[in-house]
């Protein structure tokens, strides 16, 4: 699977997370993943929360439309993006568009 793919209800892209990782930035990673460094530990489901508001952040949507579905306690997470999956993948590609 590549990191994102299209879905009914938006987008569902795969990530990285590195907790304790130094500030917040989601980069491009491999073609199977984005890379997230979160400044959070993995205590309590801080990383997952941050990594939510950080998948938000960059995709223009609010918090409430990203959902952590797979991966809670792992290091590769699943992670949907609800709305427009065609504008979503834009997003997305520019993202890897933008990786030195």
């Amino acid at each position: 699977m590549s990191a994102w793919a299209a879905t009914a209800r938006g987008l569902t892209i795969a990530v990285r997370a590195t907790p304790r990782g130094g500030r917040d930035a989601l980069l491009a990673g491999t073609g199977e993943h984005f890379l997230a460094r979160l400044a959070a530990a993995p205590v309590d489901g801080a990383a997952n929360d941050a990594l939510v508001a950080l998948v938000a952040h960059h995709f223009g949507v609010p918090r409430r439309d990203v959902t952590l579905v797979a991966g809670h306690r792992a290091r590769i997470k699943r992670v949907t993006v609800a709305g427009d999956a065609a504008a979503l993948a834009e997003i997305a590609a520019a993202l890897y568009a933008a990786a030195p």
